[in-house]
Parts: C-alpha cells; sequence; structure tokens
C-alpha cells in the first residue's frame, strides 16, 4: 500500500467513527430514545416510503407502523406490558417485524426463537423467556407440538397465517385491533438500558441461551452497520437471513432502517432464485453469510448474475480462498466483512476490502475500540497468565489467542447486557485481565491481529485442537479442502485415536463425482503441515448439516467418530507409508485404535 493509499484510509477510518459517534452520541444507558422512536421517524417524515418488499407486495411505512400498533394493541389486551416477554416462533414475512416493533412500542419484549428448533430444545428456549405467550406462525406448528409435553409453564397460543388446533386465531384479534398510531406515553419511563429482544445463540456447543439486547444496544449495532456502508433512504436490503438471529433481524433491518430505506424479505436463501431477485427486486445492498457466498459460487452461470443493482455487500465468514472469484465473477463494487457476536461487545469492520480480515483497528484508536488478543492454552481453554504478575498476556503481531474486549457499562459501544440466566452471563466474564478489577468480555474465538492492525479470524474455541505437540485451526485445513476440485462443502474437526495424546484431524466433506483421492493427498501435503493434514476423510453421502445462521454442525461428527460399525458414509484415512488415502474398514480401525498402524 502507498503512502497516499495509507492516507486515505485513515482519513475514511476516521470519518466514519466521527459520523457514528454523531448518530449514537444521544444513545446512552438512560436516554429515552427507543427503538420505536428510530422507526417511527420514517413514519412521520415518509409514511408513504416503502419499507419491506415481500413476494408481491410492498408495506410502505405507513402500514409497518399500523401493523405494529395492532400487535400492540393486541398485547395489552392480553396483559403484556412493559418488561414482559412475548415469544415469536415465525418464518421471515412482514409480520415478524411488526410483531416486535409493536411490541417495543409499550416496553415489551420480543422473545425472537429460532424456527429450526423443536422439541426439548424449543422447549428450552421458550421456557427461559418467560413468556406467558407465544405468537405461532401455523407452518411451524409441529414444531410446538413437539415441545408442548416440556413446557415448564403453560403459554397460550397464537397463530398466525392459518389454524392451528388449541391455539387461539391470532390473524383475527390482530383484526379487531385499531391501527392508529400508539401514542408516546405508553412506552413512559422506558430507558435504553431496559430490553428490547432477547435473541439466542445458536446451540452449537449446548442448550441456547437468550441474549439480552437492549434499546440502545439494538440501535447502536443499527447505526454502526448503516454507517459503515453509507446508507441512504434510496438504498434496499435484500435480506434473506433468519429474522429471528441478529444478523438478519438487526444488522440487516436496520442498515436500511436506521436511513429510511427499505428491506427485501425472502423466507429463505435460494441460490437458483438469487439473481432472479435482484433483477426483480434491485436491490442495493446484499447481507451476507460466507456460505451463501459460496453456494452462488457453486451455482452454474445465471444470465443475470453480473445484471444487478448491488453497489456493497456485507457479512461475515466470506473465507479468503473464494473471497476473490466471488467479487471478481459477480462484479460487486465493494465487500465489507465484519466481526461481532449478537451479545458481544467486539466489534470489527474491514471496510478497506482487504481480502480476510475481519475488521481493523489501528494503533491510534485501540484506547476508544478497546480490543484485544490475549494467549490462550487450547487443551485447558483458558487465557495464558503470567506466573509471576497473574495477569494475561497480550499476542504479538501475527500470534493468534483468545480475542477479548473490555467492558463499560456506561459505554454503548462496550457494554455487556448478558443473558436471561444470570450462570449463563458469568461464563463470558474474564476478570483481572490487565489490572486487577478489570473486566472483559470472552469472545470464545481465536483471532489475530497483524503489525498494521488487520484482524483475521482463525477459528473457534473450541473447534481448534493439538495433534502431535500442535494446534490445528480446522478453519485453515477446512480452507485448503474447499479450494480442491471437487469439494463442495468440508467440515474439519478433531477425533480421538484409541490412547494417543491430542485429536487427529477428521473432515467431513461433500463432494462431486470428480474428487480425486489420490490427487487429494498430494494437494493437502503442498498446502499443510503434516501435523494438520486430516487423518480421516468421511464421504457425506447427504448435505452438509449446519444451523439455521448457515453454521456448520460439529458436536454430533465428533460424537459418531470413525468407527466404520456405526457410520455408513464411505471413510478413508492417510496411510504415512504410501502418502494416499484409503477405505477405512473394520480391520483397519481396530489397528488404528491399538496403535499397531503408527499414526
Amino acid at each position: 500500500m502507498g503512502a497516499f493509499d495509507a492516507i486515505v484510509r485513515e482519513f475514511n477510518f476516521l470519518r466514519m467513527g466521527i459520523r457514528l459517534s454523531r448518530r449514537v452520541k444521544e444513545l446512552t444507558p438512560d436516554s429515552t430514545v427507543t427503538v420505536a422512536d428510530a422507526l417511527e421517524r420514517w413514519v412521520h417524515e415518509t409514511p408513504d416510503a416503502p419499507a419491506i418488499h415481500f413476494e408481491d407486495r410492498v408495506i410502505s411505512w405507513k402500514e409497518l407502523d399500523q401493523g405494529a400498533a395492532r400487535f400492540a394493541r393486541w398485547a395489552m389486551a392480553q396483559g403484556v406490558g412493559k418488561g414482559d416477554a412475548v415469544a415469536i416462533l415465525m418464518e421471515n414475512r412482514p409480520e415478524f417485524i411488526m410483531a416486535w416493533f409493536g411490541l417495543v412500542k409499550i416496553g415489551a419484549i420480543g422473545a425472537l426463537i429460532n424456527t429450526h428448533q423443536t422439541a426439548a430444545p424449543l422447549a428450552h428456549s421458550l421456557n427461559i423467556s418467560g413468556a406467558r405467550h407465544l405468537i405461532l406462525d401455523a407452518a411451524l406448528a409441529e414444531h410446538n407440538r413437539a415441545a408442548v409435553p416440556r413446557i415448564e409453564t403453560p403459554m397460550i397460543v397464537w397463530a398466525s397465517g392459518g389454524a392451528v388446533e388449541g391455539a387461539a386465531d391470532l390473524d383475527a384479534a390482530l383484526a379487531q385491533m385499531s391501527p392508529a398510531p400508539i401514542p408516546r406515553p405508553f412506552r413512559e419511563g422506558l430507558v435504553g438500558s431496559d430490553k428490547a429482544l432477547y435473541i439466542y445463540t445458536s446451540g452449537t456447543t449446548g442448550l441456547p441461551k437468550a441474549a439480552v439486547i437492549t434499546h440502545v444496544r439494538m440501535q447502536v449495532m443499527m447505526q454502526a452497520f448503516s454507517v459503515s456502508v453509507g446508507a441512504t433512504a434510496k438504498d434496499v436490503m435484500y435480506d434473506v437471513l433468519p429474522l429471528y438471529h441478529s444478523a438478519g433481524g438487526i444488522c440487516a433491518l436496520g442498515t436500511v432502517f436506521m436511513a429510511g430505506g427499505s428491506v427485501v424479505l425472502r423466507r429463505k436463501f435460494s441460490a437458483s432464485h438469487f439473481w432472479e431477485d435482484c433483477a426483480k427486486y434491485k436491490p442495493t445492498l446484499f447481507q451476507y453469510i460466507g456460505e451463501l457466498c459460496r453456494y452462488l459460487l457453486n451455482a452454474p452461470p445465471h444470465p443475470q448474475e453480473t445484471a444487478h443493482s448491488l453497489r456493497l455487500v456485507i457479512g461475515n465468514g466470506l473465507r479468503p480462498e473464494i473471497w476473490p472469484a466471488f467479487q471478481s465473477r459477480f462484479r460487486i463494487p465493494k465487500i465489507v466483512e465484519f466481526y461481532g457476536a449478537t451479545e458481544g461487545n467486539v466489534a470489527l469492520l474491514n471496510t478497506d476490502g482487504k481480502t480476510g480480515a475481519v475488521g481493523r483497528i489501528p494503533n491510534y484508536a485501540r484506547k476508544k475500540l478497546p480490543v484485544y488478543i490475549v494467549k490462550f492454552d487450547i487443551e485447558t481453554e483458558q487465557p495464558v497468565r503470567d506466573p509471576a504478575t497473574g495477569f494475561c498476556i497480550e499476542c504479538a503481531p501475527g500470534e493468534a489467542g483468545e480475542a477479548i474486549g473490555r467492558i463499560d457499562p456506561n459505554e454503548p459501544r462496550t457494554r455487556f447486557d448478558g443473558y436471561s440466566k444470570g450462570s449463563d452471563t458469568e461464563k463470558k466474564l474474564l476478570r483481572d485481565v490487565f489490572a486487577k478489577g478489570d473486566l472483559f468480555f470472552r469472545t470464545g474465538d481465536l483471532l489475530r491481529r497483524d503489525a498494521q492492525g488487520y484482524f483475521y479470524f482463525v477459528d473457534r474455541i473450541g473447534d481448534t485442537f493439538r495433534w502431535k505437540g500442535e494446534n490445528v485451526a480446522t478453519s485453515e485445513v477446512a480452507e485448503a479442502l474447499s479450494v480442491y476440485p471437487g469439494i463442495k462443502e468440508a467440515n474439519v474437526y478433531g477425533v480421538k485415536v484409541g490412547d494417543l495424546d491430542g485429536r487427529a484431524g477428521m473432515a467431513a466433506i461433500v463432494a462431486g463425482p470428480d474428487l480425486d483421492l489420490a490427487g487429494l493427498a498430494a494437494h493437502l501435503e503442498n498446502q499443510l503441515a503434516a501435523y494438520a493434514r486430516p487423518l480421516i476423510i468421511r464421504l457425506l453421502q447427504n448435505e452438509m448439516e449446519i444451523t439455521g445462521t448457515f453454521k456448520h454442525r460439529k458436536v454430533e461428527l465428533v460424537k459418531e467418530g470413525f468407527d466404520p460399525a456405526t457410520v455408513a458414509d464411505p471413510m478413508f484415512w492417510l496411510d504415512p507409508e504410501s502418502k494416499s488415502y484409503k477405505p477405512l474398514d473394520a480391520a483397519t480401525h481396530a489397528r488404528m485404535l491399538s496403535g499397531e498402524i503408527r499414526l
């Protein structure tokens, strides 16, 4: 990077920081500006402008407000008031937004439930919400029916979009409510630190936790995204991510809603219809998850894939091995990669378009944005502390460690509001980090930071494993596998092998018919150190199992292991003598566990 480019980069960074500071300067824990106030601005200023595009419907800001007003009056008629939670189990559609918008108008809390949950996980999410009422999409009736026997306190179920046995008719009840604006005194006394939503973690490493999203946090998140892309009232966001999660339900919406723009909602992502939708709705923005970009890149060429109006895409998880190809093939003018968690206080943005980076904090901004990377012990899964002082040790540039963020309860951008359950909150806190009494949020992620201040995602804690005395980052191995011809998706994890120390690498892959396993071994030898090469390859006969937010599930795969007696998928092992992948049968499996085969 030349001197002029560096100056432009710093100028843009400072300008964005100033713009964001101006937007959020009044958003404090005791501020009386609520999420409802922020959205109602456009109801007053541009009532007839589009707010939501959904299938063949166009919903104006006035109509969005009227729908929310009906939900607010319905909730009050049920005795729901400030601080009370109402659970929302609904697929992506405008009524989802109307529901939580109506609830925050009266100071209530929308508990946004993962639509992929059923039975025990769904019951758990409903139980910890504390809600007495459930807004249920009729399309998800079976999910709820499986959870009912495990509900601790019976809930009143209100069905929308069709009749559901045992549920009240929500659509009929809403039709009886007035669409007139909700007077502001209905939320009198509500402040920034009050709860607006519960958004649940994915539950990939245990049962989901309900993260608290306050009014101030929600607005700061929305404004940060809006400022980062320079959104205006003319912008249209294409949103295929689930509205129950922060990426689709706060960040994507907030990007345009804070500027008076509009959003295109889709029930779910479709690679085959993506470019047709872009031609139909002409979105200027798209919020991605890295896997969606991979799906689009793996899809056959589409006649409209470069005839779009997208000026920028923003998201997280776009792996460096596909980044240039994705941007080049689809002629994407700008990519903004970010890093963050629903509940966390560590937020990073890569507005420079630097391939692979998830964000940047220059040295001069670290006091204002106190994000650190500290040395981490993979085996104990705890930060390393200096034996002399007892404090954590900051990593050197280029060294991987856990990313942590200093907590300041009085600063909207660095506060941590925790979860609905106090014990879950405590697990994310790190005390006495660099000085006695200081407090930090643990991201649970391994990152590294270079000398220029760019951050790079390394791996999720718990995913990284040790083999032959070395730490193996599953993301690095997955990256090497994913660029090999014939491999569509790769999920990497560690498995125990008999009494051997550590865990050996195993990869579950979705492959095409042209996969050449003989060539794969040679490819990995060129790409990875010996200890990082997967010992076991499992060829999945079905699609990769993912969460509702497009993250690979690993827990089930780790439990299943690599025993041919219990795993039906074809498996192959890396023979150290021939340096090639060979079919894994029961006899070889037994020899590996006994130590007869030296690995």
